[in-house]
């Protein structure tokens, strides 16, 4: 039954259809059809734009999709997602259970959903939401990504025992990295990881490097964006980003049973704890706590807010409005378009990350494979984990700390219900950043830069190299995906590989736009993450 709000939204579009209809009729009556010519051509050329623009998609050259081999490779899936799905006492998933889930995904029929193996009573996150169509930009299935890392790979390994470290210096703030001992121990442990790819200064991870991204402007002045930690006006409203921690030291999943209470999907844990005290990002700690209550778009709306702020200085040379004497920007190039461009990419990216988690890679979260490890380093099992994990600094000091093998979760539920690769956040941060990058000056500099005090209750002056609006928020993107890996729930490749499968898509939500204004300007142009610089132009010119 519709809501009251429902009906009179329909009365009113009717109402509207009606009144617009009779007010056409009268037109014609009194001048005569040949006045509606005019908007009869121009329904004609809209409807082309759109027809257009679907004949382009459609015709794009088909991509592949590679995978690792690993769900075929190993009959017991143990690098494949099943979490809330029944499983045996040493952790695998039950054979039945598992082929219950890809009959659904591969039926795509809402019955078959109903009948997955359950272990309890935790649902799976929306796998349907990966066979929606989309009318922005390209459809799911048109972009690729490359194959996740292996399970006995030495970049998996890599990657998994930077989560070891993650975890340790969850509580370590920042700005005192570099002369912290354990984050000193966490760089020679993963100086020495066989095939680890984050970033490094002559071959070495360094405490300027460490768990930071490789996207241009992410190894430049503090950790944490400036946009994650500005104060900002919205609107006429003061905002200080200022948010209620999680309580330091606390972590979750420390025991087997506790570890398959919640893969089976049992609960969601005690639940966290959050400190008493609002204060600004200044630990991994803190990153994790934002992106587990964040939604979607928000942190890139309030981006939006403080580049508004700086003024049409900062907006993008290829503005037209920049150069007339007889307009502004508003509806177009203006406040508008820049909400509206945020926002709009954020559901189209989701659903290309879906696509892929669900379609393709099916790759396991890391709680799963420190699982793995755990049941080898206690030799109850004996699975190929690549011995740069088992001889890791990082899983030692994980032992000495909490004693386990596991993986010590930030969140008490761990994981959401769907599988890693790719990250949504990441996926979503790179549509968003990239389309703010396309409306500002990426070469700007930020006036009054600013780094949270240790203990995060107050900013403190930032007096390093000049930061940039395009590496700033390049770094927020990154800050954002590796929240994510700081709450230990997601994998380096998650992040990287999502920033870059949001960029395309925000690539073709820019190409739909520049294809539907009649703005004379020559496109849009912004540097990738790869630092490439592209210019989008209208596909159906």
């Amino acid at each position: 039954m519709d809501s009251f709000f429902d009906a009179r939204r329909r009365q009113f579009f009717t109402t509207l259809a009606l009144g617009s209809a009779a007010s056409l009729a009268r037109t014609a009556s009194a001048q005569g059809p040949a006045t509606l010519a005019p908007m009869d051509q121009r329904m004609e050329r809209a409807q082309a734009v759109r027809s257009r623009l679907a004949d382009y998609y459609r015709n794009l050259p088909p991509v592949e999709h590679p995978v690792n081999g690993d769900e075929d490779l190993y009959p017991n899936k143990i690098n494949s997602f099943s979490k809330t799905l029944l499983h045996r006492p040493n952790g695998e998933v039950d054979p039945t259970a598992y082929r219950s889930l890809r009959r659904a995904v591969e039926s795509g029929r809402n019955e078959d959903f109903e009948l997955i193996v359950r272990g309890g009573n935790v649902r799976l996150k929306n796998p349907t939401g990966a066979y929606n169509f989309q009318l922005a930009g390209a459809d799911p299935s048109q972009y690729t990504m490359p194959a996740a890392p292996k399970f006995d790979s030495a970049q998996q390994a890599g990657e998994m025992v930077e989560l070891y470290w993650q975890a340790l210096a969850r509580d370590i703030p920042f700005s005192e990295y570099e002369s912290n001992t354990l984050i000193a121990s966490a760089c020679q442990d993963l100086s020495r990881m066989r095939d680890f790819r984050g970033p490094k200064e002559n071959g070495r991870v360094t405490p300027k490097t460490v768990f930071r991204g490789p996207t241009p402007g992410d190894l430049a002045g503090p950790y944490v964006s400036q946009f994650l930690v500005k104060p900002f006006l919205m609107g006429g409203v003061a905002v200080e980003q200022k948010i209620p921690a999680f309580a330091p030291q606390l972590d979750f999943m420390l025991t087997f049973t506790d570890w398959f209470g919640i893969q089976i999907g049992e609960g969601k844990g005690p639940g966290n704890r959050r400190q008493d005290v609002f204060r600004y990002m200044r630990n991994g700690r803190d990153l994790a706590t934002f992106v587990h209550d964040d939604w979607s778009f928000s942190p890139y709306y309030h981006a939006l807010w403080i580049l508004l702020n700086l003024g049409a200085d900062a907006f993008s040379a290829d503005n037209p409005y920049l150069y007339s004497k007889g307009q502004e920007p508003y509806i177009n190039f203006g406040p508008p378009d820049g909400f509206e461009y945020v926002s709009r990419s954020a559901k189209p990216a989701f659903n290309a990350a879906w696509f892929q988690k669900w379609f393709v890679h099916h790759r396991a979260r890391p709680e799963a494979f420190a699982a793995r490890v755990f049941q080898t380093a206690t030799r109850n099992e004996a699975y190929p984990i690549h011995s740069d994990v088992l001889e890791s600094q990082g899983l030692e000091n994980v032992f000495r700390k909490w004693g386990t093998y596991l993986l010590p979760q930030a969140y008490s539920e761990g994981c959401p219900a769907h599988s890693a690769y790719p990250s949504g956040h990441a996926t979503v941060a790179g549509a968003c950043v990239t389309m703010l990058k396309a409306f500002f000056r990426e070469d700007f500099v930020l006036p009054d830069p600013v780094t949270p005090s240790a203990d995060g209750l107050r900013l403190e002056k930032y007096t390093g190299a000049p930061l940039t609006v395009g590496g700033e928020l390049n770094k927020m993107a990154f800050n954002i995906a590796m929240g994510r890996n700081f709450a230990g729930i997601h994998w380096r490749t998650d992040a990287v590989e999502g920033l870059k499968l949001g960029e395309q898509v925000a690539i073709n939500v820019l190409r739909d736009l520049r294809a539907t204004y009649l703005d004379d300007f020559g496109g849009l142009s912004f540097t990738r993450f790869n630092g490439e610089k592209i210019v989008i132009t209208s596909p159906i010119a």
